[in-house]
């Protein structure tokens, strides 16, 4: 652990919280302090999120806890510009406090609340909520000495992102069997509750109960399990997160709640946001918008909507401005219909338009945190012709410094409510999203438009492309968080997967620290087609020149040909290159763990919208970098 990308967590009690709701308020319980990495409290420990840290559980409430005096604010105008709420005063990025070397206990830090709040003793099984006091502190052992553990089930709302303790004691004297009787209704040994393991009933949940010794009540945890066992017997949602009071409940959750495991992926669906700090740059379809929409006529021709008149309008305009009048309609229909990820797409317009500009300009002698050095593609650029035809050149990225924000999260499904990272509830305070600022180092590709064009209208790759867009239009989370998979989002996609994979053996870094940025669209007129491979980091790690050494065009031209030949036979084959249905919701033709997945951290997406085919060709598909390798091995053949 880097000793400078530190911040303290603070465990704090129930009771604590709700008598100081101001953490600036001094209160005379004792604090449990740990140390998190950095990084960790945007992702993946973010608000809302689950820590297991020296064998107790914890749970990051939102940002409206943090004490602002002590998160530094981190400055990047193009990312506030995207997490800006309607009604809300424009939002502010902070970064948790950090430290180095050993903390004292006034030290900055952050509160994390401990969840959940039902443990078991190792020892003697008792199940409680209660911590011990010795001497005045905290210790997390029963007053036997055995150590608490963290029940492992909670309870999650399928709809509304709650999530909340599973009342034991309550569920323990529910149900429907022949055991519920009268005795056990009306129990109130609260502190005879324990957690047991019955060796006579094998092995899974049928063996793990829970035991009244005041009734003799026993259940066992199988019962949890099936849909709507819980409302069965009489657990409803609490409508709020655990740290939040329950007077904040303005209206009561009516979604069914559903045991997990309390270390499920499934309770934290994090979603984040980052953008390059890098100066603005507008693409040439950007400054044609922009005087379209500053002429004088552009009122009347909105105001028409596509009246008999809007042709007419927009001929006007376009001959003025020496542009067509289909470009005038775009623009117009383009303000029209302004779909959800606008923002995001905003973002990476800017970088393309940037990345590009760099990639002209040759060797970069400018001293900011954008540094490229760009080239170009030309007759003496050695390698397969049949790749070198689609290149437009690239850049080595010196460096770069990004910022990566936490928005909020969902939890249980995709499609849940999304709860934000600041759960404040006063308008006119400025909102707050956790971030982190991190430099690092990069590969930029350029890919030629009017040849990835030309390929995209190929039947085959228009078919091939459409069993993914039909699959992303029947999820509604998949549609407002995935970008539609052209041909060439779902080629450039998978061609940046496969050279982490072969960077991996080459750069010295690990592919689960490498970063992919795909500049995929057809929806402006000049388009966007290149990747961006890149490390970011919080200290030196992001620095180190690894990439920077591959990415010009005698390095990266053979990495570019090895990572090809990697993923042209895959472990899983012939099953893999055959399939048209892999991968969470089947977002994945022909791409598996054992080819072209990496870390989901390095992916956009998530490991969703890959296909070796639409690169490498099959059957029935035109690969866009099919002959790359059969010319390859055709000349050493001819040796």
């Amino acid at each position: 652990m880097n000793g400078s990308s530190r911040t303290q967590c603070v465990q704090w009690s129930r009771t604590w919280l709700l008598k100081c709701r101001n953490p600036r308020e001094k209160c005379s319980v004792q604090k449990i302090r740990h140390d998190l990495r950095l990084s960790e409290t945007v992702s993946p420990f973010g608000v809302g999120a689950i820590v297991d840290i020296r064998g107790e559980s914890l749970i990051a409430p939102d940002t409206s806890w943090w004490d602002r005096r002590t998160a530094p604010e981190i400055h990047c105008d193009r990312l506030v510009d995207q997490l800006i709420q309607p009604g809300r005063p424009r939002p502010v990025l902070r970064q948790a406090p950090a430290h180095a070397g050993v903390a004292g206990q006034d030290t900055a830090s952050l509160p994390y609340w401990r969840f959940p709040a039902w443990r078991f003793c190792e020892r003697c099984l008792k199940l409680s909520k209660l911590t011990t006091i010795e001497k005045g502190h905290f210790k997390n052992r029963c007053s036997c000495g055995g150590a608490l553990v963290p029940m492992r089930y909670v309870a999650v709302c399928k709809t509304g992102s709650h999530i909340q303790d599973i009342p034991w004691f309550m569920w323990a004297h529910r149900g429907y069997d022949k055991g519920v009787s009268d005795e056990v209704r009306v129990c109130r040994s609260y502190k005879e509750l324990r957690f047991v393991r019955a060796n006579s009933r094998g092995e899974g949940l049928a063996s793990l109960r829970v035991v009244c010794d005041g009734c003799g009540r026993s259940r066992s945890l199988a019962d949890l399990m099936g849909e709507g066992a819980l409302h069965r017997d009489g657990i409803r949602c609490d409508g709020r997160q655990p740290w939040e009071p329950a007077e904040s409940v303005s209206s009561a959750c009516e979604a069914d709640l559903t045991a997990v495991q309390r270390g499920a992926t499934g309770n934290y669906i994090a979603e984040r946001v980052s953008a390059l700090d890098i100066p603005e740059e507008k693409s040439r379809s950007e400054e044609v918008s922009d005087q379209v929409r500053a002429h004088d006529y552009f009122a009347r021709l909105v105001d028409d909507n596509g009246g008999p008149k809007s042709e007419m309008i927009a001929g006007w305009i376009a001959e003025e401005l020496g542009v067509t009048p289909e470009d005038v309609l775009a623009v117009v229909l383009a303000d029209s219909n302004e779909r959800g990820d606008t923002g995001v797409r905003r973002l990476k317009d800017g970088e393309w338009a940037a990345f590009v500009k760099k990639t002209e300009s040759g060797k970069d002698t400018e001293l900011s945190d954008f540094v490229v050095d760009g080239w170009l593609v030309n007759s003496s650029t050695r390698g397969p012709e049949d790749l070198t035809s689609l290149l437009v050149g690239g850049g080595q990225v010196h460096r770069v410094r990004e910022v990566r924000a936490l928005r909020g999260f969902r939890r249980h499904d995709p499609g849940a409510a999304f709860i934000s990272a600041d759960l404040g509830q006063d308008p006119r305070r400025r909102p707050v999203f956790p971030s982190i600022e991190l430099f690092g180092e990069g590969i930029f590709l350029q890919f030629d438009e009017f040849a990835l064009r030309a390929w995209e209208q190929l039947p085959d790759v228009r078919a091939r492309a459409q069993v993914l867009i039909d699959r992303r239009d029947r999820l509604d989370w998949a549609r407002s968080r995935l970008d539609t998979p052209e041909p060439r989002l779902i080629a450039l996609h998978t061609i940046a997967h496969l050279l982490i994979r072969r960077l991996a053996f080459a750069s010295g870094y690990s592919s689960a620290a490498l970063q992919e940025r795909i500049y995929a669209s057809t929806e402006r007129s000049e388009g966007m087609a290149g990747i961006l491979v890149y490390t970011a980091a919080g200290d030196a790690q992001g620095t180190l020149g690894g990439l920077v050494r591959l990415g010009g065009p005698e390095a990266l031209i053979p990495l570019l040909v090895a990572a090809l030949d990697d993923a042209d036979v895959c472990s899983n084959d012939p099953v893999c290159i055959e399939s048209d249905r892999q991968g969470a919701f089947q977002l994945n033709l022909s791409a598996c763990h054992g080819c072209a997945l990496v870390s989901e951290t390095s992916c956009e997406f998530g490991n969703r919208l890959l296909d070796r085919q639409l690169v490498l060709g099959g059957s029935e598909v035109t690969g866009l970098l099919a002959g790359v390798l059969p010319a390859i091995r055709g000349g050493l053949q001819s040796l």
